[in-house]
């Protein structure tokens, strides 16, 4: 175990687990048969089952279907000769701790800690139909994950004790990124792990400054500068343009509600590059601004609001038409089905008309103003051909 091939190996080992519980609890409307686990009149929903490699989680509201997952697992797993860790494996409830075996609320999840925690009527959670929950789903940082990183951020800055600081930041910067993105989709920064991270680094570095400065007062000023409105950027001084500072792990953005689950039979290699441009904003099979529009867009038309699909045929589209004024940068670019964009075109080139038209009676009234004419027989006829005022004061000034 350790190895790169370790996942894939574990997903061939596990897979069918998923099914095997699905085929045991499926899913059952109000007209279904009653049975031990589905009052009949009610809906149940078949058990969540997340997983990566050997890592898994299986989810439900019904404890008792979570314990008899539980025993179907050790008797799937025991057929091909592998079994459960005792001290890896537990029954927890994410909100109420006295429900949990070890009087404990949440669970730990690749790296993640995931709990419910009570929240008023203002603040609370409401599910799908509006009813108020009463409590907040946070994902947050585990306390080893926490842990681990720090000790790393520490060992770094130990390694660099005699170095300079552009050599420390060099190091630094890749593990607070790498870190902080990899909980871009939690609440971390809501719950102000970001901000005790940078807290924590701060505190090392102030120590690392002093071991070099003699005393605090003289790192500060020797070692951190201020950068537009943070008068505190572990930077260094070196050249007036662009120093080379150190990132916080705050700069990162988090949000654990705006991450969209990748569909469960989806892989990057099934040639669905209308979904995958949509998740990522690049697919080498999609023109690269087409899949930015996408990703932006959320995989939606603008014109009707549905979703793209596979098939459709997809057109860049300016929405202020070039011939108005519209500029041709992807603030003024959209996304249509075909069929979209000639509607929308077709609107367009009204507009366009008007425009053209209005300015035709512009000049056609600045060529009128030139001479002096009048009606006849609906006809009109030139007298002759105004005279400027310019032209009677021969440009000098008249009184």
């Amino acid at each position: 175990m350790g190895g790169v091939i370790s996942p894939l190996l574990a997903n061939i080992a596990l897979h069918g687990l998923e099914e095997r519980i699905k085929q045991e609890f499926p899913r059952m409307s109000c007209t279904n048969r009653e049975t031990w686990f589905h009052k009949k009149g009610t809906e149940f929903a078949t058990p969540d089952f997340i997983r990566y490699a050997d890592d898994f989680v299986i989810l439900h509201e019904n404890k008792a279907v979570v314990q008899r997952c539980r025993a179907i697992t050790s008797e799937w797993l025991v057929g091909i000769g592998l079994e459960l860790k005792p001290e890896k494996t537990r029954l927890t409830h994410t909100f109420k701790p006295e429900l949990s075996e070890d009087g404990i609320a949440g669970f730990d999840f690749l790296g993640h800690h995931i709990q419910q925690y009570p929240a008023g009527k203002y603040r609370s959670n409401r599910n799908p139909h509006g009813t108020i929950l009463g409590f907040n789903t946070l994902i947050t940082p585990s306390a080893k994950a926490s842990k681990v990183h720090i000790e790393e951020v520490g060992r770094i800055i130990t390694k660099h004790r005699s170095s300079p600081q552009a050599a420390l930041i060099k190091d630094l910067n890749p593990v607070i990124r790498g870190w902080s993105s990899f909980y871009s989709n939690s609440d971390a920064k809501t719950v102000g792990e970001l901000a005790k991270q940078d807290h924590l680094t701060y505190l090392k570095l102030r120590r690392w400054a002093k071991s070099r400065c003699g005393n605090t007062k003289d790192g500060h000023i020797k070692y951190w500068i201020s950068i537009d409105d943070n008068n505190w950027v572990f930077a260094t001084r070196g050249g007036k343009a662009n120093p080379f500072r150190l990132i916080s792990h705050s700069e990162i953005e988090c949000s654990s509600t705006e991450y969209v689950k990748v569909k469960g039979d989806k892989s990057p290699y099934d040639g669905d590059t209308v979904y995958w441009s949509s998740r990522l904003g690049k697919n080498p099979e999609m023109p690269n601004r087409k899949a930015k529009l996408l990703k932006r867009q959320k995989g939606k038309c603008q014109e009707c609001g549905l979703s793209f699909h596979d098939w459709d045929v997809l057109e860049v589209d300016h929405i202020i038409p070039r011939a108005i004024g519209g500029k041709d940068d992807y603030k003024n670019l959209q996304l249509l089905h075909r069929h979209c964009h000639d509607e929308k075109t077709a609107l367009d080139l009204k507009e366009i008309r008007k425009k053209d038209h209005s300015k035709f009676q512009e000049l056609l009234s600045r060529f009128w103003e030139k001479f002096n004419w009048e009606w006849v027989n609906d006809i009109p006829n030139f007298i002759s051909r105004a005279v400027r005022k310019s032209d009677m004061t021969n440009g000098q000034h008249a009184e």
